[in-house]
């Protein structure tokens, strides 16, 4: 019997996994598919009922130990259910999202060519994110949890690589459920209700992970995150193999703040002076600004001992943004629309923008943030004309 349900459990896995059962909702299935699927439910079928009859002859074999019954009828059931089990999951992960391929992936040379060609003027970005995550990737035995922490001016771009990265590791992308997306003013708005807010959001990550270890973890605006609450996430980004038998080494924490945008900025045109362009701006010594001023600044790594305890892997710079990376969103957002528009229309939009310091006009306030709403006012003006 033993024998039996791994010959032919194999088959039944392979079998399920291998169908394409979409077309079983879409089309009527062809030769191939319905004879699979005729096979899966004839192998099931008499699986369940040999396990049956060995249920049936170990009540009359009375020359065998009970002990030897039991137990070879309890292994047998036991592998008859699990493979039965892989098989439904195999099947199940054909239609609907799993923990797996193609539905939890690895993409990092499509991340690197949209980080490269869709987010302007963000040359640190590109190379401290994707050399990030491809460490982390190839490691099957990671250390510890990565977490990554975004830092600069509004529209600047970290919500956008944020999905970006959740575009090339999940199938669903931002959808996917296994990215968990947490606002500080809608989900933690309340100082005085930071205890139901830790017990919730342990209890999220915890659940989260146990069903997917690649589960991606963004937490926006945590500047304005109420103190206290960010450590409760401690413990999952530490070096441990497991907590309570779950492993989060391989999962990922992303954290955005406009904390160090001020700091960065000045930087930015400190280099800019010295006749240093942005491309050439070192990450290390970003790096060393951005982790004082998080760390001593007001907000969700004030004091923070993920911050002191060195568990951030990187601070990535989002650098103010210039005219022509403004330039280049308006364009990207008249092509999102479908649409063309003239030189002159594009340096209307741009010029609709304030931009600092007085003395230079070199940098948008407001990064790209306001080209969406901009574009559509324009569009709608010239359709009325």
């Amino acid at each position: 019997y033993l024998s039996f349900v791994f010959q032919h459990g194999r088959f039944l896995v392979d079998s399920v996994a291998g169908l394409n059962t979409a077309s079983l909702f879409t089309s009527v299935p062809s030769f191939n598919e319905t004879t699979v699927i005729m096979k899966f439910y004839r192998e099931s079928y008499v699986c369940i009922f040999l396990i049956c009859i060995w249920f049936s002859l170990g009540r009359r074999c009375e020359s065998l130990e009970p002990v030897t019954v039991s137990t070879a009828i309890a292994v047998g059931a036991g592998l008859g259910v699990s493979v039965m089990y892989a098989g439904w999951n195999a099947l199940k992960c054909k239609t609907s999202e799993c923990c797996a391929a193609p539905w939890v992936t690895d993409n990092i040379k499509g991340l690197d060519n949209t980080l490269k060609f869709q987010l302007h003027g963000q040359p640190l970005v590109h190379r401290a994110v994707v050399r990030a995550l491809k460490d982390h990737f190839q490691n099957p035995s990671p250390k510890k949890a990565l977490v990554l922490s975004f830092h600069g001016w509004t529209g600047g771009g970290k919500n956008y690589a944020s999905s970006m990265i959740a575009e090339a590791l999940y199938k669903e992308g931002m959808n996917s459920k296994y990215v968990s997306l947490y606002v500080a003013n809608k989900h933690f708005p309340h100082q005085d209700e930071v205890p139901k807010y830790r017990k919730t959001l342990q209890k999220e990550i915890e659940a989260k992970v146990k069903e997917c270890g690649r589960s991606l973890f963004i937490f926006d605006e945590i500047d304005k995150m109420p103190n206290g609450l960010i450590d409760i996430i401690k413990p999952y980004l530490d070096f441990h193999e497991k907590l309570d038998g779950v492993d989060y080494r391989k999962s990922i924490f992303i954290f955005l703040s406009n904390t160090a945008g001020d700091v960065i900025a000045r930087a930015t045109l400190d280099a800019w002076k010295d006749g240093i362009d942005r491309s050439k701006v070192r990450l290390n010594d970003m790096e060393k600004v951005i982790e004082l001023g998080s760390f001593n600044e007001k907000g969700g790594l004030y004091r923070a001992d993920i911050v002191q305890k060195n568990l951030i892997d990187v601070f990535v710079p989002f650098l103010p943004l210039e005219r022509k990376q403004i330039v280049a969103c308006i364009r990207d957002e008249f092509k999102r629309r479908s649409r063309t528009a003239s030189d002159k229309m594009i340096e209307d939009i741009a010029n609709e923008l304030d931009y600092i310091p007085a003395e230079y006009a070199l940098y948008s306030s407001t990064g790209c943030k306001k080209i969406h709403n901009k574009v559509a006012q324009h569009l709608g003006f010239s359709e009325k004309i």
